[in-house]
């Protein structure tokens, strides 16, 4: 009797467990729409700065701002978004074992790495790791806003302006999950600063631009407006990309649970039937010997 209670105590602990996953599965999956809809109306500014930005990177004018010229690189900086929370399968473990191959290589070339997290999981990784981290930002929460990443953003660029031979940094990346389906996410590194040229193709025409009042301005403006869309739009994303891996991992654990609750209720029919097999024997036997 007493394995017959410990099995049912087992297929009763597996059932509550069970309720909850699919509970948060649908939660994840009402979050995951809200989620898209953001990302989606973020990418019109963000395609077309990055239209103009291209543009200004074709033109020829008299001032090339710092933002559009490559250096030798001596330091590099990442800003790294992650969750803050998990139960989203391999999501951060596969961006972090991305990014750490990424600084295996910059340190093997003699260049050394400064980290911005944004995102407790990821603050919570680096914490143990020897690794140069400047900034860190928590608790972004599922609807960020610009004002939760701007401090880091800023950081970064005037880390960049320093330069990398006096203790700032030569280039800078931003490293996210990118969205390419609810069952699909992949960890991706783009560069932000100096900024790629852009393809032919996304540029059939460019035109030079003439300036007022004073290119250095504008420029820096329009760039640091660039970049701030680029972190803000890889922050969506990887809120997305961490409701749609939550979603999929909960679904994974609900059926898993059906998996084992009905290999416990299996194993629990053969225990009750042994017990009975056995009780039917002692009776039986019992009979026979009042018999005799």
């Amino acid at each position: 009797m007493s394995n017959l209670k410990e099995i049912r105590t087992k297929i009763g602990s597996v059932k509550n467990t069970q309720k909850i996953t699919a509970a948060m599965e649908m939660v994840a999956a009402s979050k995951l729409r809200r989620t898209q809809d953001r990302m989606r109306q973020t990418r019109p500014f963000a395609d077309k700065i990055r239209t103009a930005i291209g543009h200004l990177y074709k033109a020829n004018p008299e001032y090339k701002h710092p933002y559009l010229v490559e250096r030798d690189i001596k330091r590099v900086g990442y800003i790294v978004i992650t969750t803050d929370r998990g139960l989203c399968g391999g999501l951060n473990v596969n961006e972090f074992r991305m990014l750490l191959n990424e600084l295996r290589e910059w340190k093997s070339k003699g260049v050394e790495a400064d980290l911005c997290l944004l995102g407790s999981k990821g603050v919570q990784f680096f914490r143990s790791l020897d690794v140069n981290v400047v900034g860190a930002t928590s608790n972004i929460g599922e609807n960020p806003s610009m004002s939760d990443l701007i401090a880091s953003i800023t950081m970064m660029l005037e880390a960049f302006e320093t330069g990398g031979e006096e203790g700032g940094i030569d280039s800078l990346f931003l490293v996210h999950n990118r969205f390419d389906s609810t069952m699909s996410q992949k960890p991706q590194s783009v560069t932000l600063i100096p900024v790629e040229a852009p393809d032919a193709e996304e540029l059939p025409q460019h035109w030079d631009y003439i300036y007022e009042p004073e290119a250095t301005e504008l420029l820096t403006s329009v760039l640091q407006r660039y970049i701030e869309s680029q972190v803000y739009r890889g922050t969506v994303e990887n809120v997305a990309c961490e409701m749609a891996a939550k979603m999929v991992a909960m679904k994974s654990a609900t059926d898993n649970a059906g998996k084992l609750i009905d290999n416990l209720q299996l194993d629990y029919n053969k225990a009750r039937q042994a017990a009975i097999t056995q009780e039917i024997s002692e009776i039986v036997g019992g009979a026979a010997a009042v018999s005799e």
